[in-house]
């Protein structure tokens, strides 16, 4: 692992001076800081803990519970951990949580769990929205679209179930091997791509 002295790093002071050596280096660097995210995802994840935002339970205990509900229902891992973290987006993109999820997902899960994470929102504004003076069917907007029953079906099977004191919900470490594993390897990423050319 490089240990961050000038001979690990670029030399450049702007891009436009970069070397094919100096990229390199970067590379490296790279690979060694990404077998860290998940760990950083946790981390990041932990802060919803003692959040209520005047819900009946904090956000961390919704996001287990959604996961727990779905993990329950024998659904696959990676929509597991979709439901897990479909709120991580909250402490940092208060006004657009899902988008942010979405950002942090969208290389490692398929393009169908990843819009479902995207456009929760506003398919679970369908239970709420009309108390705030918003259009509760905002998600019909979308109808037709083949990700939108699946969408709905998230919604309405675990998000907006989610929110019982009293659900015996399974423990952050009983997901922490789930997530792990996902953010191993990105299916998708445009960096991934090049590796893969390049080798």
């Amino acid at each position: 692992m490089a240990d961050g002295t000038n001979a690990d790093r670029a030399q450049f002071k702007a891009m436009t001076e970069g070397t094919q050596e100096d990229w390199m280096k970067i590379a490296v660097n790279a690979i060694e800081f990404n077998k860290g995210l998940a760990d950083r995802v946790l981390e990041h994840f932990r802060i919803l803990d003692g959040d209520f935002g005047g819900f009946p339970v904090d956000r961390l205990e919704h996001s287990l519970q959604t996961a727990t509900r779905a993990h329950r229902d024998g659904r696959d891992e990676e929509y597991v951990v979709c439901a897990l973290l479909h709120d991580i987006g909250d402490t940092l993109g208060s006004y657009n949580h899902p988008d942010i999820a979405a950002a942090i997902l969208k290389p490692f899960v398929s393009e169908q769990n990843h819009w479902m994470v995207e456009h929760h929102g506003i398919f679970q504004g369908y239970y709420f929205f009309h108390y705030i003076g918003i259009d509760r069917n905002m998600r019909d907007n979308f109808e037709g679209h083949e990700n939108y029953q699946y969408t709905a079906e998230f919604c309405h099977q675990y998000d907006q179930m989610a929110f019982d004191p009293e659900y015996e919900t399974m423990p952050l470490a009983a997901f922490e091997p789930m997530v792990q594993k996902l953010f191993e390897a990105p299916k998708r990423s445009i960096y991934l791509d090049a590796m893969k050319n390049n080798a």
